[in-house]
């Protein structure tokens, strides 16, 4: 991977203080050079506060404090608007409980040479996923075959989270013009991304659910996202097509000492 180009990693949480300190190790662990950002939503279990004492100990270490659970699709843009405003080149996006293992952040990166938003995918070949049972299984195999179907996205994980994209297409694709929350802004973002005629590949993953914490999903959410799905299909021009600026313009910029 080009070292010239800066990278954050954004990771958004609700009572991850068990699962923050680990993961904020690893990450900084890793070859590449990337900075982190933890937006968090005033956690009641003072995730916040453990990530603050790392980032007095770590300048690639940042918060953003919230003062409520604003939610996920919020966390996100949030974290972008953040990133683009300093100038980032390649933002990643990632779970806090460690479903999402930083080891396959090199191959994100490495696929943003030649894409412009890299999905680390349970559902292409190597991929997979580890302690689900059947009926989670078949409730995400038909999730995201739905979303393909009826919105015609070519990605086969439409509602992966572990994501690399280009600053170019957040700054194309405006984070704040998106109507859906939670996991369904996954879905509305990479349905945008596409629509605006940029390019988007997989690699592999093998997602683990996690083992520490409460999981964040809900029926809820379930009924968000066919209810986004519906409202992309029958909307009109909700995503205009921009013409993606050439891959040569990228911005360089040199890496700075940590």
């Amino acid at each position: 991977m080009n070292s010239s180009f800066q990278t954050i990693v954004i990771v958004p949480t609700y009572n991850e203080a068990e699962n923050v300190s680990p993961l904020l190790e690893r990450i900084l662990s890793l070859e590449e050079n990337v900075d982190v950002l933890i937006v968090d939503d005033n956690s009641p279990d003072g995730t916040g506060e453990v990530v603050d004492a790392i980032a007095e100990k770590n300048s690639r270490v940042q918060v953003i404090h919230r003062t409520a659970k604003l939610g996920l699709g919020t966390a996100y843009t949030a974290g972008f608007t953040h990133a683009l405003q300093h100038g980032y080149d390649r933002i990643i996006t990632m779970d806090a409980d460690f479903s999402h293992n930083p080891r396959y952040i090199p191959a994100l990166l490495r696929l943003t040479e030649t894409c412009d938003l890299a999905i680390g995918s349970r559902y292409v070949p190597g991929g997979g996923v580890r302690l689900w049972g059947l009926h989670r299984r078949l409730l995400s195999h038909g999730a995201n075959l739905f979303a393909r179907s009826v919105l015609g996205l070519h990605a086969h994980d439409c509602t992966a989270g572990f994501r690399c994209y280009r600053a170019a297409v957040l700054e194309a694709v405006d984070p704040h013009s998106i109507r859906a929350d939670g996991y369904s802004y996954l879905l509305e973002m990479l349905w945008r991304v596409q629509k605006a005629g940029f390019s988007v590949a997989e690699t592999p993953i093998v997602f683990t659910d996690r083992r520490r914490g409460a999981s964040k999903i809900s029926q809820k959410e379930i009924f968000h996202a066919a209810g986004t799905v519906f409202r992309l299909a029958f909307s009109h021009g909700a995503a205009p097509a921009i013409k993606p600026p050439p891959r040569q313009t990228d911005r360089l910029r040199p890496s700075d000492p940590s």
